[in-house]
């Protein structure tokens, strides 16, 4: 809400400037305000939508791309229908038109502005900034009737989600988009002379080969906010990554075909649209994404929106003859080529806390494992033992009544004796330790028994 409330501002105050410091004043509040704008916008699209935030993405950057392809012919359109009828013959030739405003007022200068441009041109701008205003009170309302309560209680939520190399995996991002919107920026930027310069084409051949740049931009992105409803973000930036490295390859080295520039721009144009919305779908399914890392991303893009344009232009001024802007986009599909595998294994990576997880859980299998086999080994070692000490016992007992009837048939008697001599035995087998009802070793006999059972 106050990004666009502050963009409303500078758009109010742009036409009625006539202080180059001014302007620069209100052209810095606009930039700043939509830095803003596209930090903040990623941010709440996460916060909302959550894992569901991939459609919903890919929404917010189609209207950034349907912006782009409009706002031109909307400008031609208004600067086409303010032309001046009555200008001077010599406005007309080759002369600067403004020669001789230096020396007049500042005041006249800038009626003389307007003038030229044309009252609907000027007033573009309020039309604008007043659509502006309205969203932004919308936004405000919405601020007021939200949750705090709720949004605390999710950040509290996302506290401890942070991949293991999470500050590895913003750094390389940063670099990602940097290397990404500079090639978008600058291809959508230099196409035009560079298919005057070096292709021959006519302005109007020019001006269509960059529409269908921007076109299949813009159209790509609307496809894939029914794309994400049912493809990972992964996917859709490597089938992005592939298949800009594939047209930046013919657009390289096989311009030379008529045929190639055309299909090369549009499917170049296609493959750069997703990349920006699923690149920050992506991260969020790994790591938790908070204002400052949405802030380093749009940082990023902006410096590769500022820096890679100003060194291709640099160099293609001081290398005529060599299609520097062809080059850049092969080198910077090579670079997010390249990129894009060393996040994804840094993203995948198990955190600590999931080995720590994973070891005690087969710290814990492993014990309990060891603890079943031991008891099996001691349960079949106590039965052998009891096994022996039965057949110890039962080997004594007929050991002993052998050697009494032995005994008993040498001593010369009656079987009175015998009868007499039997009970004892009987006394004593039965009343002994090793044979007594509750003796080790009946009891070892019944135990194994059942233990065998």
């Amino acid at each position: 809400a106050l990004s666009m409330f502050g963009t409303t501002i500078g758009l109010y105050g742009i036409p009625w400037c006539e202080k180059s410091l001014l302007l620069t004043v209100l052209m810095s509040v606009i930039g700043a305000s939509m830095g803003i704008l596209d930090t903040g916008g990623n941010v709440l699209a996460l916060n909302t939508w959550g894992a569901e935030a991939g459609p919903h993405m890919q929404a917010l950057h189609f209207s950034f791309a349907v912006g782009a392809f409009v706002a031109p012919i909307l400008a031609k359109m208004a600067l086409g229908g303010s032309k001046p009828q009555d200008l001077p013959a010599a406005e007309h030739t080759n002369q600067s038109v403004w020669r001789p405003v230096p020396a007049a007022p500042a005041a006249s200068a800038a009626s003389a502005l307007k003038q030229h441009l044309g009252a609907d041109f000027l007033w573009s701008y309020v039309v604008i900034g007043t659509y502006l205003l309205f969203v932004s009170f919308f936004f405000f309302i919405l601020y007021s009737k939200g949750n705090s309560a709720q949004d605390k209680s999710k950040a509290a939520l996302q506290k401890g989600m942070f991949a293991k190399y999470h500050y590895a995996l913003i750094t390389l991002l940063f670099i990602f988009f940097l290397f990404y919107v500079g090639a978008e920026v600058t291809y959508g930027s230099y196409i035009f002379t560079y298919a005057k310069v070096f292709a021959e084409m006519k302005e109007n051949e020019a001006a269509a080969l960059n529409s269908v740049f921007w076109g299949a931009f813009a159209a790509c992105r609307g496809v894939a906010i029914f794309c994400a409803a049912c493809l990972y973000p992964g996917t859709m930036i490597l089938l992005s990554i592939i298949g800009s490295a594939l047209s930046s390859v013919c657009l390289a080295f096989f311009t030379r075909y008529p045929a190639t520039l055309w299909v090369g721009t549009a499917v170049y144009g296609a493959s750069m649209a997703t990349i920006f919305p699923s690149g920050i779908s992506w991260i969020e399914q790994y790591t938790v994404v908070q204002g400052k890392s949405a802030s380093l991303f749009v940082i990023g893009a902006a410096l590769g929106e500022m820096c890679i344009p100003a060194t291709v232009g640099y160099l293609q001024g001081r290398f005529h003859r060599v299609p520097v802007v062809m080059y850049t986009a092969l080198m910077t599909s090579a670079m997010t080529l390249v990129l894009f595998p060393l996040m994804y294994k840094l993203a995948t990576s198990p955190a600590e806390s999931d080995l720590k997880e994973m070891s005690e859980s087969e710290d814990r299998k492993a014990l309990l494992s060891n603890s079943g086999l031991n008891e099996d080994e001691e349960d079949e070692e106590d039965v052998g033992e009891w096994n022996e000490a039965d057949f110890e016992v039962i080997e004594m007992n007929d050991t002993l009544r052998n050697s009494v009837i032995e005994t008993s048939r040498k001593i010369p008697g009656d079987s009175a004796a015998t009868g007499a001599l039997q009970p004892p035995l009987d006394d004593v087998l039965c009343d002994s330790p090793a044979v007594a009802g509750g003796s080790p070793g009946r009891k070892t006999v019944n135990v194994g028994r059942e233990k065998n059972d």
